[in-house]
């Protein structure tokens, strides 16, 4: 009984220690814009096909800690997902965020307009499993939107 009492506090402690290292090791949106310039740059010298490839094959070098690259079209198809593959290819316009905001339709029409920016919504974070305030940045080419998200 005392070898468990021990291990528990153990572990607690080890999450007390650890916890302010981990949530200092988020990105941060400077970097978000930053991994997705990277991004749009590979695919202006690679194309689409090899440019998706790099993205889903996680990790890559287009994903960084929580951050990681996604690629969607103007009628809300992903056509890339650094973290998430079975959304590829699924049609996510009608997608809404924990308060009912259609954030996918306002992450197309900055690609529609040719504009670069960011999406405020409130999404579920898989790390602490709680709904939090996120924010997108969208950069478009050719009709698709890069887009990497940070947790705030």
């Amino acid at each position: 009984m005392k070898l468990l009492k021990n291990l528990g506090f153990g572990i607690l402690l080890s999450c007390a220690l650890l916890s302010p290292v981990l949530a200092g090791d988020k990105g941060s949106r400077d970097e978000a814009v930053s991994l997705t310039k990277k991004a749009v740059a590979f695919f202006g010298a690679n194309g689409g096909a090899k440019t998706y490839a790099e993205i889903n094959s996680n990790p890559g070098r287009f994903v960084d800690r929580d951050l990681y690259v996604y690629v969607i079209d103007t009628k809300g198809i992903i056509l890339a997902h650094g973290a998430t593959p079975k959304v590829i290819g699924k049609d996510l316009s009608q997608v809404r965020d924990a308060d009912g905001t259609y954030f996918v339709q306002q992450i197309i029409a900055l690609v529609t307009a040719n504009k670069a920016g960011w999406v405020d919504y409130k999404w579920v974070n898989p790390v602490t499993k709680q709904i939090e305030s996120k924010s997108t940045y969208v950069e478009p080419i050719d009709g698709l939107g890069f887009a990497v998200g940070v947790y705030r």
